[in-house]
């Protein structure tokens, strides 16, 4: 089996000595340069070289610049997807984001893990498991979503959350650990904004 294959079956793998994952890293990183280097006013050409990026897109979305990835093959992003500045996603693990799905600035999603054993972790081993993101999600600047991690539909996530644990849908949840702190009710339609 090949480190490709590990890594995409979130086994223990090795990404230094793999040469087609060293490839596909440096030719998306290349493509993420270029995206972040295109004056701001140029959408087409941003919107080209994104779905260049990006293993699969519907119609509306904007990524703002600076953008950063490591395959770009393993993100799927939904209808009416926008991404504020400073996007950062390890996706050596698939990452995927339903429709409408609102992401506030300087946010990560990190497939990415390595073991908690020194001698293993200095191996240069590392695993990667999926982060899911549902439909009609928003989560707030500076968020930090770990591996493996779920979210649910009509979700959000307050500013400054790391969310390590599945969060369900339908709940605001914010916290270093994330966690709910309330179901999301009617009256919220009645509201612009709120302090979590």
């Amino acid at each position: 089996m090949t480190e490709k294959q590990k890594m995409l079956n979130g086994e223990l793998y090795n990404p230094s000595v793999d040469k087609t994952l060293f490839a596909e890293r440096l030719k998306c990183k290349n493509l993420c340069h270029k995206y972040n280097k295109i004056y701001p006013e140029m959408i087409g050409n941003r919107q080209a070289i994104a779905l260049k990026i990006l293993g699969k897109t519907k119609g509306l979305f904007l990524i703002e610049q600076p953008f950063h990835c490591d395959y770009g093959y393993n993100i799927e992003i939904g209808e009416n997807f926008y991404a504020n500045h400073s996007l950062v996603i390890l996706d050596a693990g698939r990452v995927t984001f339903g429709d409408n799905v609102f992401i506030g600035p300087n946010c990560g999603f990190y497939t990415s893990h390595h073991p908690i054993d020194a001698a293993e972790r200095n191996k240069g081993l590392e695993y990667a498991f999926p982060i899911e993101v549902g439909n009609n999600v928003w989560i707030g600047g500076n968020v930090s979503v770990m591996p493996g991690v779920k979210i649910g539909d009509n979700t959000v996530i307050g500013a400054g959350s790391v969310v390590t644990k599945d969060i369900p849908s339908n709940v605001v949840a914010a916290g270093n650990p994330c966690k709910i702190l309330r179901k999301v009710v009617n009256k919220d339609k009645n509201y612009i904004s709120e302090n979590f």
